[in-house]
């Protein structure tokens, strides 16, 4: 999907260059005169200036959104390893609840990287029906089945009870930690402001196309001047859906997560 958008943006813009270029050439002398042209680049020169500072401010919108899902990410999986941790220094008792939060983690794997394979853990859910996107009913019954392990284990003698209390701070934790991951993953792609950005540098090549002499170099230079925005504007759409695309979020951290539980 981003690269049909990547690819959609160079073509548009590639369109745009050269009907400014036939037009250049269909037009009367008059019409290519020295104020006319100076007027025109006047113009392009405001849009140029314009269409660059918002594009900079997109892009680092862009990457600081992605690099705080990749982070939050990360924290998640740590949250689980901590949470898995201390069930374990709870004794054999909370054995079944240890395996409901490795089931929970290969089904979170299975749901949000469709095209990996699934780490084979006992008992999972099926993770092929679930939505990639959004809350996951079975998801959010198995993290509530180990919530109710966490909450039954209440000994009554002070090191454990001081672990099982540690236990409910990291359950509540992992919560959180598992709200914002799923924020990160429905945050607004913002279709609409690409959109306008994108009419803006269609402006923008047009005119460009209207100004350039009919020579090979202009041509090429022109070219390069669209292969690159289409490429910036590709980086945007691809930062804007951080579980998919060339820069998508990996699967790595919670993978490593998951080996740690299992040991």
């Amino acid at each position: 999907m981003e690269a049909l958008a990547g690819l959609g943006f160079l073509v548009l813009f590639c369109l745009s260059a050269l009907v400014g270029v036939i037009l250049r050439g269909r037009l009367a002398e008059h019409h290519l005169s020295a104020e006319n042209m100076d007027a025109l680049r006047l113009v392009t020169g405001l849009l140029v200036t314009f269409s660059a500072l918002v594009l900079s401010l997109q892009l680092s919108s862009s990457r600081s959104a992605f690099d705080g899902a990749n982070r939050n990410r990360v924290l998640h999986a740590g949250e689980l390893v901590r949470l898995d941790l201390c069930l374990r220094d709870l004794g054999p008792g909370l054995a079944e609840t240890r395996m409901q939060l490795r089931q929970y983690t290969a089904a979170v794997i299975g749901q949000t990287w469709p095209g990996e394979p699934i780490p084979p853990v006992e008992g999972r859910p099926d993770a092929s029906a679930m939505t990639v996107r959004g809350e996951g009913v079975v998801l959010a019954r198995l993290l509530d089945a180990v919530g109710l392990g966490v909450e039954a284990a209440n000994p009554a003698e002070p090191p454990a009870a001081h672990t099982a209390a540690r236990c409910r701070a990291d359950y509540a934790s992992l919560q959180r930690s598992r709200w914002t991951v799923i924020e990160d993953a429905d945050q607004a792609s913002g279709g609409l402001f690409i959109g306008i950005i994108g009419f803006w540098l269609v402006l923008v090549f047009l005119s460009f196309g209207l100004q350039v002499p009919r020579r090979r170099l202009s041509g090429i230079v022109l070219a390069v001047g669209v292969a690159s925005i289409a490429s910036v504007m590709f980086v945007i759409v691809d930062l804007g859906t951080p579980y998919s695309g060339l820069f998508g979020i990996r699967s790595t951290a919670m993978r490593a997560a998951l080996v740690d539980m299992s040991r």
